[in-house]
């Protein structure tokens, strides 16, 4: 496939090129989230992104071939999942989502979260204005009943004082982009230590997104993330996930640039060819399916033409 086969631009991503990359069958985009302004910010959301569609995000799909997404109720509309599941039923069956509660939810409402299709609960303690390191507990408690995994983003600093608390999490951590270590914390900082430990003790998983926002280039293909990302397909690549992050809310807010999706998945390539054989498959396929639940993907089945 040639990056120029590919002419229409796509809301919110760079450039117009498919990338170099044939992604296989039931490739996954694990990290996205859609906006609409007919649901209210949370009061002190600190991201106030432009509406995002799911007719936007399709077109996503069909620049970098992907099938199957997880949608993720973000920062902006603190514990309401309105969006988020909207979202996720204009999706249908090839669509799991990530939702935030505030624990305080009946077994009726988890239930409902449940049987739309909701698969985890997120902790925000970055951007976030729902939760605290104090939720941490009582939210995998509520949720364990479900089946469903804790995912978490929070500053390093913070990370690296929670080994003890983690440990003690009855259900799978998910942490996304990254970890949020930045390329120079690699191999230095404690979170990077503590996270790679969870990884190797099979207590959690990581997200090899949002890239963009740890580099400090800002750029998805930086080469400084490399030994980063390959820190953890090496750790457990069984526990590796990608997601592309779009609508990518932070360049919205004028953070950084917006990034070139096909720039990011071919990076993504990048990476797992050098994990060893299949490494790309299993992030984006057999990985996604044993987290979220989809259905397995044959071999042979024909990936999306793009």
């Amino acid at each position: 496939m040639t990056r120029d086969c590919f002419a229409t631009p796509v809301p919110f991503s760079a450039g117009t090129a498919a990338p170099h990359t044939t992604l296989p069958a039931g490739a996954c985009d694990s990290h996205m989230h859609v906006y609409d302004q007919r649901f209210p910010a949370a009061p002190g959301a600190k991201l106030l992104p432009p509406d995002a569609s799911v007719q936007d995000y399709r077109a996503l799909q069909q620049r970098i071939g992907t099938q199957r997404t997880v949608l993720v109720t973000p920062s902006t509309y603190g514990a309401d999942n309105r969006c988020m599941l909207q979202g996720l039923a204009a999706l249908g069956d090839n669509a799991r989502g990530v939702a935030v509660i505030d624990g305080r939810e009946s077994d009726a409402q988890l239930q409902a979260l449940h049987d739309a299709g909701v698969r985890g609960v997120r902790l925000n303690l970055s951007l976030g204005v729902t939760g605290s390191v104090d939720s941490i507990l009582p939210l995998a408690r509520r949720i364990a009943p479900w089946g469903w995994h804790l995912q978490l983003l929070m500053p390093p600093d913070v990370l690296a004082c929670l080994g003890d608390v983690l440990r003690r999490v009855s259900v799978p951590l998910v942490f996304d982009h990254l970890g949020r270590i930045a390329p120079e914390q690699a191999g230095t900082h404690p979170a990077h230590a503590l996270l790679l430990q969870l990884l190797g003790e099979g207590r959690a998983w990581v997200k090899l997104s949002g890239g963009y926002i740890v580099s400090a280039t800002h750029a998805v293909d930086d080469p400084a993330l490399d030994a980063l990302a390959a820190s953890y397909l090496r750790a457990e690549p069984q526990q590796v996930l990608w997601g592309s992050d779009w609508p990518h809310a932070t360049a919205s807010a004028g953070l950084h640039p917006v990034p070139d999706d096909a720039l990011q998945t071919d990076t993504l390539a990048r990476w797992c060819d050098q994990a060893g054989a299949d490494a790309l498959r299993r992030v984006l396929v057999t990985n996604p399916a044993a987290l979220y639940g989809f259905s397995p993907v044959s071999t042979s089945s024909s990936p999306n033409p793009v």
